[in-house]
Formats: structure tokens, C-alpha cells, sequence
């Protein structure tokens, strides 16, 4: 653990977390803590673990986020890999956040649905243009014969699209996770951690301790 996020760690490990030190809204409480997190430079704080589950064969895989609003948590991806097969077999999935230098963990439930294609076109288009590319040559999760096959693809797409503006594919965009639970837990001594609970009731947020 490096000085600063020891520094920044330490106090919430031994105070805690308690009822008064909650927002009334869960995305807002996750705002709290991920902003906490970049300022103690936890390394890729947006860094987290996707859960789907189709025909009763759950998978998981480390993804960025690259959004958050009232709405939701949005990601980005190939929606013809394993992935998003998954999502659109099953749309419900889980993330996972975690902080080990912060002793924080945060788990959110929910429905996934499609972000609009302009809201995916504005963001592919806020990549480096090499990540552009690699999104067409890339068949992902499909099976590659070789490393070779993979940069003849991208010299073929950089040829394709030279001089001008790489188009978003068709089959790439932006997913939104609608959060209908969302644990917040905050590592104490002993095992005797903090955890918070927010649940939607209707239209708004019930939120329970839980025993750790």
C-alpha cells in the first residue's frame, strides 16, 4: 500500500462507516467513494469485476467503468462477444468493486440494458484512434488462429479507414447497469466490518446494516 492511500485508509478502518455517514441515494454514496478513491490513487479505482449468468452458467470478467449518473453504471463492449451474448440472454449481472488499499468493497445488482447509439458513438469516438481500429479487427471471444491473423485485420481496417473518420461498428456500444441493490462494505478489525445495504422499494431506496 503506498503512503498517501495509507494516510487516506487508516481513518476509515478504525471510525468506520455509520448511519450519519451515508447519502440518501446509493449512486451518490458510490460517487462519495470512488472520488475518495481516485484522490488517494487507488490504482484504476473504475476497475471491476462483471458477473452475468446464462443457462445457469455464471462467468465473470474485470471490465472499466466509463460512466456514471442517476440512471445507472455504463460500460462498453463488443455486444456480440461472450459477454454480450450473456446480457442479452440474461440481463441481469452484478458488478464488484474493490479497493484492497482502502478496505472498501462495493456490490451492485441490477438490470442491464443498451445505452443509446449516440451515447456510444460520442465515446468511441473519445478513444485513441488505435483502439478504434483494434474494436473492428478484433472478433472477440471468437476463436483466433494466430497473433498474425489478428494484426493482418488491423492493417486491413487501418488501410479501410485512412484518412478519415473510423465508424462506429455495429456491433460495439455501451451497456447501462439500473441498480436495484448495492452494498457498501468498509474492512474494521476482527472481522467486525461495516456493511450498508441500499435496496429499492418502489421508488425509493430502503437501507439496512448488515451483520458482517
Amino acid at each position: 500500500m503506498n503512503v498517501l492511500a495509507w494516510c487516506f485508509g487508516l481513518p476509515g478502518l478504525l471510525r468506520g462507516v455509520g448511519e450519519g455517514d451515508l447519502a440518501a441515494e446509493p449512486v451518490e454514496q458510490f460517487s462519495r467513494w470512488f472520488n475518495f478513491a481516485r484522490r488517494a490513487r487507488v490504482y484504476q479505482p473504475e476497475a471491476f469485476s462483471l458477473a452475468t449468468c446464462a443457462e445457469g452458467r455464471p462467468s465473470s470478467r474485470m471490465l472499466l467503468l466509463k460512466g456514471i449518473d442517476a440512471r445507472g453504471f455504463v460500460f462498453y463492449t463488443n455486444y456480440e462477444s461472450r459477454k454480450g451474448r450473456e446480457v442479452e440472454a440474461n440481463p441481469r449481472a452484478a458488478m464488484l468493486f474493490f479497493w484492497a488499499e482502502l478496505y472498501r468493497e462495493i456490490r451492485i445488482e441490477g438490470s442491464l440494458s443498451r445505452v443509446t447509439a449516440e451515447e456510444s458513438a460520442a465515446y468511441f469516438h473519445s478513444r485513441l484512434r488505435g483502439s478504434q481500429i483494434g474494436a473492428w479487427a478484433s472478433a472477440q471471444s471468437e476463436t483466433l488462429d494466430g497473433r498474425k491473423t489478428l494484426i493482418r485485420r488491423e492493417r486491413e481496417f487501418e488501410e479501410k479507414f485512412k484518412g478519415r473518420e473510423v465508424p462506429l461498428p455495429p456491433y460495439w456500444g455501451g451497456y447501462r447497469l439500473m441498480p436495484e441493490r448495492i452494498e457498501f462494505w468498509q474492512g474494521r478489525p476482527y472481522r467486525l466490518h461495516d456493511r450498508f445495504v441500499y435496496e429499492r422499494v418502489d421508488a425509493a431506496w430502503r437501507v439496512r446494516r448488515l451483520y458482517p
